[in-house]
């Protein structure tokens, strides 16, 4: 796999995110509509994770994500192992959407599903059916929200038949309105990694190309007592309590980033003219340097697509890094990982360990 990247897994981000920016020119035409509501757009929101309307007295937050290809995997090693992991994937389908709703800072209240089946028959397999209803109603209460809903149509024809397409959105509350986290960034913020619990919910196209090449594909024992498709499948970690305790004990963060799509790259995902150095990237789990071993990918080509063992960021005042360590370290190991340098209106991320620079070229979402 000499030379291979993630283009040839079929996801070209340029191509996407080109038609997000131009989603995003189309949408302002349309913020008339919410005077007639008594809400107005927030500041500073398009192209954010999480769209917030501003009210009188506190913001609403909406956020709609999918969850990509994990559930092949999970298909995949069903058939090889006789084993459900749908309840992990119900986990990661409700992660994938909160972890994006509160790095803006709001907390989710309502959670709905999206699952778009090739077949109507695929839910006759009860066993997986009810495995994904109770996964996605576990993320729920990890997220301190009510399952508030969903659609489940049958597409012939656009979906394969033994396939189904998971997706959802949910509703947050920022209260009081002081709550909200900016992405105001600024030089001497101190940058707070929390550690994901694997691939969570990024890279798997990348992933599922990569065991097509192994003899034993799923199969293939990585060396510390797990299975490749074992380790893929390990349920999402949902970090909506830390944020929630930040709060409550008076710690607003500068900052906060999921760190999915685009790898480490996101970490510039703030409009916020800083280099975002990291001196302390923190230990890459077992499950990375397979990937990097088997894929002969290099430590850029790893940097730029997985989160690498940090699947959130973020940012504080430097006199608020202990404090929000402690209360980030009652739920996920945590580590500071770098702080914030000003160098003119360059934007980038520096993982000095590594010897890798990330520009913000390489992240254009706006």
């Amino acid at each position: 796999m000499s030379g291979w990247d993630y283009k040839s897994a079929g996801i070209d981000y340029e191509i996407l995110d080109a038609f997000k920016r131009a989603c995003q020119r189309e949408a302002q035409a349309t913020q008339d509509a919410l005077e007639a509501h008594g809400l107005r757009l927030a500041p500073q929101v398009r192209g954010e994770s999480a769209f917030v309307l501003e009210g009188r007295d506190e913001f609403l937050a909406h956020v709609e994500e999918g969850l990509g290809t994990k559930n092949l995997v999970a298909d995949a090693m069903r058939h090889l192992t006789g084993r459900c992991f749908y309840h992990a994937i119900g986990i990661d389908l409700v992660a994938t959407i909160v972890n994006d709703l509160i790095t803006c800072g709001a907390l989710p209240v309502c959670v709905a599903m999206h699952a778009a089946a090739g077949d109507s028959r695929w839910f006759e397999d009860t066993a997986r059916a009810v495995a994904l209803a109770r996964g996605f109603a576990e993320g729920c209460r990890l997220a301190g929200a009510v399952w508030g809903g969903g659609e489940t149509p049958a597409l012939p024809g656009m979906v394969e038949a033994s396939t189904i397409v998971l997706a959802g959105s949910a509703i947050g509350r920022i209260s009081p309105k002081s709550h909200r986290i900016t992405g105001d960034i600024r030089p001497g913020d101190q940058i707070i990694l929390l550690a994901s619990s694997g691939v969570q919910t990024n890279g798997l196209s990348l992933c599922r190309a990569l065991a097509g090449t192994l003899p034993d594909g799923y199969l293939t024992p990585m060396g510390d007592g797990r299975l490749f498709g074992e380790a893929l499948l390990d349920a999402s970690h949902v970090y909506v309590r830390v944020i929630a305790d930040l709060l409550a004990g008076g710690i607003v963060p500068s900052g906060a980033a999921h760190i999915t799509g685009h790898g480490w790259r996101k970490l510039m995902r703030s409009n916020a003219p800083v280099i975002h150095r990291i001196s302390e990237p923190g230990s890459i789990p077992p499950i990375f340097q397979f990937i990097q071993h088997q894929a002969r990918l290099d430590d850029r080509q790893m940097y730029a697509t997985f989160n690498m063992g940090a699947g959130f960021a973020l940012w504080v005042h430097p006199d608020q890094t202990e404090p929000a360590l402690a209360i980030a370290r009652r739920h996920f190991r945590a580590w500071r990982a770098g702080e914030c340098v000003q160098a003119g209106k360059r934007k980038a991320v520096e993982i000095l360990p590594a010897g890798i620079v990330f520009e913000s070229d390489t992240l254009q979402l706006r």
